[in-house]
């Protein structure tokens, strides 16, 4: 079971999913937040209850207070995939986010992250053009540099453009792609935001804006596929996109995460490796796994690679455990954040693998920080990078 279903929803209602919830406190067990802090108040349950109060008239208005529990949490669909009821909590949320934020009740942390998207195209309120600085130290330029039509469009993600810790996941893809002659093009400063962080944060009317201009983008470069290293790119244009503007949306444009793209390359043949003596284990981001379905992918590429020992952690795959990168958590409460990766992490430690993998540049950087801050000696790695490493010379 995956929770695929389109992100954006207009048919069924908050009060529809809310009745459905039978209190029965399984999510309780797989919630990243709850699991930290042990307080019934930060999980799946009390926010659905919380919701049902309002609609009924038992507590008053929402307030600031009553609009921060449904922003302390990482949307990773755990509660969703978990539930014998069939509610889908992680949507409760989504649409309730919505409503906080058409009744100014958005955090301010929040607020300030919508108007930098809205001003500047990206998360990082830096100048969009700016989107291929990674680029500028490569050994040879990438062959998508400057393209105007190609056959595939790599959509980097602002994380990937614009955070220096996570260059080297573009960095790696572009310069696999020039080793299989792949015939590809980058946006630079085209490409805009996906729109997912505004539509997490309740604004899904000012993400149009952005998702109808990255697909225009994209139709005029003349492409067939748009490639992400980014799950929330991914599932965001995948599902999304159409739930936005239509469902013939990307008609003629498939949309793959490179997980996928990797997987094919390599058994076709178009990438010869050299073997790798290591063992690995894979952490499976929410958005590409459990919510995206993508899980075998990945698997497929390492285990491409000869030598390489891959050990699953006791979470994986469907009921992989959160890295804490998600839900725009890390801007509302860093703490809870963190928590939740120093979890993820002394749990990769467990399996006793020398490199964590996984296919997600947020990912990558919170579970790197979390090695850090809990002294394990286990390496973070992007699965681009291990790819490339594994390339012949």
């Amino acid at each position: 079971m995956s929770v695929t279903e389109p992100v954006v929803e207009t048919q069924r209602t908050v009060e529809d999913e809310t009745l459905h919830c039978v209190r029965c406190g399984l999510c309780l067990s797989t919630c990243p937040t709850y699991r930290e802090s042990l307080n019934e108040t930060e999980s799946p349950r009390a926010r659905v209850a919380l919701v049902r109060a309002i609609k009924e008239g038992v507590l008053d208005a929402p307030d600031a207070e009553y609009s921060g529990a449904f922003f302390r949490c990482l949307l990773c669909g755990a509660c969703t995939f978990t539930c014998p009821s069939g509610v889908a909590v992680d949507r409760i949320l989504e649409l309730t986010r919505g409503e906080m934020a058409g009744l100014n009740l958005l955090p301010e942390a929040l607020s300030a992250l919508n108007e930098r998207i809205v001003e500047y195209r990206n998360i990082s309120a830096e100048a969009n053009e700016g989107r291929l600085i990674w680029a500028d130290n490569l050994p040879t330029p990438p062959t998508g540099l400057g393209k105007e039509q190609a056959e595939v469009v790599y959509f980097v993600g602002c994380v990937g453009s614009f955070f220096p810790r996570s260059y080297k996941v573009p960095q790696s893809l572009a310069q696999i792609f020039d080793r299989a002659g792949v015939d590809y093009a980058l946006m630079g400063g085209a490409e805009w935001c996906c729109g997912y962080p505004m539509f997490i944060n309740g604004e899904i009317e000012k993400a149009r804006d952005l998702i109808a201009h990255n697909v225009e983008a994209v139709r005029a470069m003349g492409a067939k596929k748009v490639v992400t290293t980014c799950p929330s790119c991914f599932h965001f244009w995948k599902h999304s996109y159409p739930a936005a503007l239509g469902a013939d949306a990307l008609e003629g444009i498939e949309v793959q995460h490179a997980t996928e793209f990797l997987a094919d390359l390599l058994e076709e043949g178009s990438l010869p490796l050299r073997e790798m003596n290591e063992k690995v284990t894979y952490h499976d981001p929410c958005d590409l796994g459990r919510k995206g379905g993508v899980t075998e992918a990945p698997r497929r590429v390492l285990r491409a690679i000869p030598g390489l020992e891959l050990v699953e952690m006791a979470e994986n795959r469907d009921s992989s455990h959160c890295c804490g990168g998600g839900g725009n958590l890390e801007s509302f409460a860093p703490e809870v954040s963190q928590a939740v990766s120093r979890l993820r992490i002394r749990q990769a430690a467990e399996t006793d693998a020398q490199t964590l993998v996984s296919a997600c540049q947020q990912c990558e950087r919170t579970l790197f920080n979390a090695a850090r801050a809990e002294r394990l000696r286990i390496r973070v790695k992007d699965i681009t990078e291990i790819v490339l490493e594994a390339l012949e010379d």
